[in-house]
């Protein structure tokens, strides 16, 4: 299937059981769409959030055994009861793409991790029910994988939000290491002069602590990639390595996304097979 952004859901690859792909590639549909419509073009707020009352309705439909009025949400009806799917993940994935239309800073991350529990983690818990598993220990290891790879690619994607009017790194983080907004602006903005050269040390140890709170977070859910079973646990391992190799990138330039956005190539994808072998 054809995978451009929307960075919190796995790829259907072919690592994944062929059985799964089906209904990963529906669910996927519904978490881009929706997406799309709180963040992409040029749309009015409200308007956003018309249409994402929209997909609330279909849901709504469904869970009352109606009919849905749409061919997406009439395949994603039939992925819910084939796979006896609970519908709390979708609510809260259309919850958080709602919140993305008005709220633009977190204070804390306390409210940021309110945000990564309906914008990423509902994907993990989707995935691990297709699967039959439901036990706390995994929902839990998957909430943490889930959550860091939604604040790497915060981290990563420092530049990027501003020009979209958002920050995502925490109000009382910045405050911490005596970063202002005006920072950020300087380095990210058009005909950006970069980083006051002042701010430089403070900036690099404001995304040090942000990257070692996401590690933490990555590392308390890697024995998930353990627990689950053939590929599904060979596409958790390589995913928790992507996570862990952007980290290394993002260290790697001091912090200086603006510049030098991480991405992965060849022999990055080396290198996390090699170490996603090696996970015990």
């Amino acid at each position: 299937m054809p995978v451009d952004h929307y960075e919190n859901f796995p790829v259907a690859s072919l690592l994944l059981p062929r059985r799964l792909r089906r209904p990963i590639e529906v669910i996927y549909r519904f978490a881009r769409s929706a997406d799309d419509i709180a963040d992409e073009g040029d749309a009015a707020g409200e308007e956003r959030l018309r249409g994402l009352r929209g997909y609330v309705e279909e849901l709504d439909r469904l869970s009352r055994g109606l009919a849905a009025q749409t061919p997406l949400f009439r395949e994603l009806g039939v992925v819910v009861q084939t796979w006896a799917l609970p519908l709390e993940p979708f609510y809260d994935l259309l919850s958080a793409f709602a919140q993305d239309v008005s709220v633009r800073r977190y204070a804390d991350y306390e409210t940021l991790g309110d945000y990564c529990r309906r914008s990423a983690n509902p994907v993990g818990r989707l995935v691990l029910a297709l699967n039959g598993r439901s036990d706390a220990a995994s929902l839990e290891y998957s909430d943490a994988i889930c959550t860091a790879l939604q604040l790497i690619n915060f981290w990563q994607d420092i530049g990027i939000d501003w020009k979209k009017g958002r920050v995502y790194l925490p109000q009382s983080e910045m405050a911490r290491f005596g970063i202002g907004e005006e920072g950020i602006a300087r380095a990210a903005g058009p005909d950006a002069p970069g980083m006051p050269p002042e701010w430089e040390a403070q900036w690099k140890a404001l995304i040090a602590a942000q990257l070692d709170y996401a590690q933490a977070l990555l590392l308390r859910g890697a024995p998930l990639a353990r627990q689950l079973p053939g590929r599904l646990g060979w596409e958790i391992r390589l995913t928790v390595q992507g996570g862990q190799r952007i980290i290394e990138k993002i260290r790697a330039v001091s912090g200086d996304v603006f510049h030098h956005r991480p991405v992965l190539g060849a022999r990055d994808w080396i290198l996390m097979a090699l170490r996603a072998a090696r996970m015990r």
